[in-house]
Formats: C-alpha cells, structure tokens, sequence
C-alpha cells in the first residue's frame, strides 16, 4: 500500500462464526468447495488497497444479486436455481452455515452463486457503486438487547453502503419475526435512501419466497413472519 493511501478501517465483528461439530461431509464441502466458490479480492489480506471488484467478470453480464446472511443457504440456493440467468452472492461469517451451503449447492448443481465466507462490510468496501439489482436480509440476528441494537444490520453503517451499491430502482426485501427489527427497518432504512412499498404478514410472502429453518422455528415457536419490500430511490 502506498503513503497515500488511508490504511483499511479495523472494525469489530459481533457473533458466532462457529457451531456444533461439523459432519465429515461437511468438513469435506468446506475443504473441497469452499476456496472455488468464495470471491477473491474481498479481504483485506486479498485487497489491502481495496481495488473495486471488476463485477462483469465476476457475472458473465448477468444483474447481480445479493444476500446478507444466507444462514443454511436454502433461500439463496433456491434463487439461484430458480433465476439462472442471474448471479447471486451470499455473505454468512457462521462456518456451520457455509458448511451446510455448500451440501445444497452440490445437491442442487448451481453453478450461478458464489460466496463471501466473513464480514459483509469488506463486501461492501470493494463492490463499484449501483452494481447489486436485488438484496435480501432473511430473518438476520435479532440483537434482542436494547443496548445491542445498534449491532443489527439495519442500521446507517450498513445500510448506507447498501444503498450505495444498489442502482435507483433496485429491490430491498427484509423478513423477520422480530417485532422491534420490523420497527428499526421501517424507521432506518428509508432514511439511507429507500421507498417502502410493501409490509405483509404471514401466507403473504413473496410469490418466489422459500420459507428458511430459521422462519419454520419462528412459526413453531409462535413468532409471526413479517416481508418488507423496499425500493432503492433515484
């Protein structure tokens, strides 16, 4: 790096990245897959100049989507199957969520998505402004505590960027069981430059939605779905 070039921002992360004991077969995607499908030039240690992302490259020409978050994988595999003239990125830190991706992608046999295993945010330190079409945040970490808000993805830091890689027009899709996130998303992210156009509730959802483990454990568990559905203004 050169003298005049400011030294990468050094941030905190907050959450799990690993579980439970993971499987042979998964140990197996994880060292067999992993490295193929992940970007290169995200991290710091790849990037330490933070070069822009050359995005065509990366998606052959197709509209780029993305995920915050993929937890198991099942509603990001399942976009990438059903939109294969698309291109999807998913970002997850948890290893144990990455592990299970990868068993749905060699089940699935996609060949359109790819991952960021780590911090959203040095994502979003490298993509070229209004290159992502369509992002979705599926029932991210509800940061229950008060004093812990501010940790949650709908936040300026993070939606700010967001904002800044999504071209006017782009779609912005939230689900979430947690109340108070559907209030801090309905105050927040019209303020980084978002319209809402959508709120619904359970049996509502997206015609192309796939319910994920985490929103089948909220259903158990009594807690109700809510799909907020925003457009990037311009």
């Amino acid at each position: 790096m050169s003298e005049d070039q400011a030294a990468p921002e050094r941030r905190n992360f907050y959450g799990r990245v690993h579980g439970k004991t993971l499987r042979a077969s998964q140990k197996t995607y994880l060292a067999e897959d992993l490295e193929r499908l992940s970007l290169a030039g995200v991290t710091v240690a790849d990037n330490p100049a933070r070069v822009p992302l050359d995005v065509a490259a990366i998606t052959g020409g197709r509209p780029l989507w993305l995920e915050v978050g993929f937890g198991g994988g099942e509603h990001l595999v399942h976009m990438a199957a059903r939109y294969p003239d698309i291109a999807i990125i998913g970002c997850e830190p948890f290893v144990n969520g990455i592990a299970m991706l990868l068993g749905k992608i060699r089940a699935a046999g996609v060949d359109n998505l790819c991952i960021h295993p780590g911090d959203v945010r040095d994502l979003f330190d490298v993509l070229p402004d209004a290159c992502v079409a369509k992002a979705f945040l599926n029932y991210p970490d509800p940061w229950p505590k008060a004093r812990h808000h501010r940790r949650r993805f709908v936040t300026q830091g993070y939606l700010s960027a967001l904002a800044r890689v999504m071209p006017p027009g782009a779609e912005f899709r939230v689900a979430t069981d947690i109340p108070d996130y559907v209030r801090q998303t309905l105050e927040e992210v019209p303020q980084a430059g978002f319209d809402l156009l959508a709120q619904t509730g359970q049996g509502a959802a997206w015609d192309d939605w796939l319910s994920t483990r985490y929103e089948q454990k909220a259903l158990r568990e009594g807690r109700d779905p809510h799909y907020l559905t925003f457009r990037r203004q311009g």
